[in-house]
């Protein structure tokens, strides 16, 4: 098996760069065609923040106290500074004093 008779992974590579291709291009012609009411703007601007709250609640919810901790302290410097260093140096360095602290 050397790499130039293989060419299977190659193909697959080949194959999944045009499925994500083919992926991006589609989504912004379909919404090229898309009459951009005030529903669907409404449903764009709720977007980000759905697509965090999906992202973050699973990781809170099965990584304990710790966790929960250090997220509700990157999310309150978030709101209040509105910085992203500062949110995340804030749940790093909460979750780093809690785990010191003996919480799990």
């Amino acid at each position: 098996m050397t790499a130039v008779t293989d060419l299977g992974p190659w193909v697959t590579i080949a194959a999944m760069a045009l499925v994500t291709y083919a992926m991006r291009a589609g989504g912004f012609w379909i919404m090229g065609r898309v009459p951009l009411t005030a529903r669907v703007q409404r449903m764009l601007a709720a977007l980000p923040g759905s697509i965090v709250a999906a992202t973050v609640l699973p990781i809170v919810a099965n990584g304990g106290v710790v966790t929960a901790l250090a997220v509700g302290a990157g999310a309150t410097v978030m709101m209040t500074a509105r910085n992203d260093f500062l949110a995340v140096a804030a749940g790093m360095a909460v979750a780093a004093v809690a785990r010191a602290a003996g919480l799990e």
